[in-house]
């Protein structure tokens, strides 16, 4: 029987992103980007994997993978990391995945992230999207300047996660942190009822439906700085993901209100360093620069 600390151990000291366990597979890492399998450990059988699901569930997770057949949650090891973990079943038998969720935070100025994100985060209202592929540094873009926001400027912050990733400690601001199925039912409802708590700065973990978005451009209009993650690759389709989400009828007003509330569109993605020695990231920013009628238009013709 594999032990899931001593994999989560190795994951942490090869500085790896993500493990994955499935049957009939070895364990793999994902280093630097890349799968690397560990054929130092044996086939993972399913018995294995239903050993380590349970070893790391509560009954009612338990319960909530049995009723829906995925699962999505933190697992934290002493002294080791967190991990986001997603289960679901395959073929018959359970596959997980861990992503590395580090307990410290790391700032903006030692993941050497563009100066610039210092001050959009201390802006006092607006929209904010962090974007990029899954598995780009979302979260950690989006953590460290959080953090920064934290050490610099007193504010009330709530944060919507699905799961609560990185874990912040009241430094000069109030953070909340709420998680779906523990905290609230939705992101939609969990934004809405986050406008009645005084909030500065509301951070929303992913802005996956109509609702939410619809939610989040009315809060940043009613002087809210609201922060967000899309999945997208870059700044125009993030727009045109944005106003595609809206019916025809409504998409004129749409690219109006983003035109006024919108602070800035950062793009992320990750490359390889040229010593083949870990990745860094690269980003495209997008500034609305430009009188918001005038920024409208160009939003109307991005979208065309």
């Amino acid at each position: 029987m594999i032990e899931i600390y001593e994999l989560l151990k190795l994951v942490v000291d090869k500085d790896a992103s993500d493990l994955h366990i499935k049957a009939p597979t070895s364990p793999v890492l994902r280093i630097n980007g890349d799968l690397i399998r560990q054929p130092q450990y044996p086939p993972i059988t399913p018995e294995d994997a239903e050993q380590i699901f349970k070893s790391i569930t509560t009954p009612h997770q338990q319960e909530v993978f049995a009723s829906d057949n995925e699962l999505d949650f933190v697992y934290s090891v002493t002294n080791l990391a967190r991990f986001r973990v997603n289960v679901l079943r395959q073929r018959g038998s359970l596959s997980l995945a861990f992503r590395v969720v580090p307990f410290v935070i790391r700032n903006v100025d030692e993941l050497n992230l563009p100066p610039i994100l210092k001050s959009l985060i201390i802006r006092p209202r607006g929209l904010l999207l962090v974007t990029g592929p899954t598995g780009s540094g979302k979260s950690t873009t989006q953590a460290a300047m959080i953090e920064h926001l934290n050490n610099c400027r007193r504010s009330n912050v709530i944060t919507i996660e699905d799961p609560i990733e990185y874990l912040f400690h009241d430094n000069e601001c109030i953070i909340s942190q709420r998680e779906l199925g523990g905290d609230t039912r939705s992101f939609a409802i969990a934004l809405k009822h986050a406008l009645r708590h005084d909030p500065n700065v509301i951070v929303i973990g992913e802005m996956r439906d109509l609702e939410t978005i619809s939610t989040a451009i009315a809060a940043a209009e009613t002087g809210h700085l609201v922060i967000g993650t899309l999945h997208t690759t870059d700044a125009p389709q993030t727009v045109d993901r944005l106003i595609d989400m809206f019916p025809p009828s409504q998409q004129q007003q749409i690219r109006l209100q983003l035109s006024q509330v919108l602070e800035a569109i950062i793009s992320q993605t990750l490359i390889p360093r040229m010593d083949n020695k870990g990745r860094v990231a690269a980003f495209e920013i997008l500034l609305p620069t430009m009188p918001p009628a005038t920024l409208s238009a160009r939003v109307k013709l991005l979208n065309c």
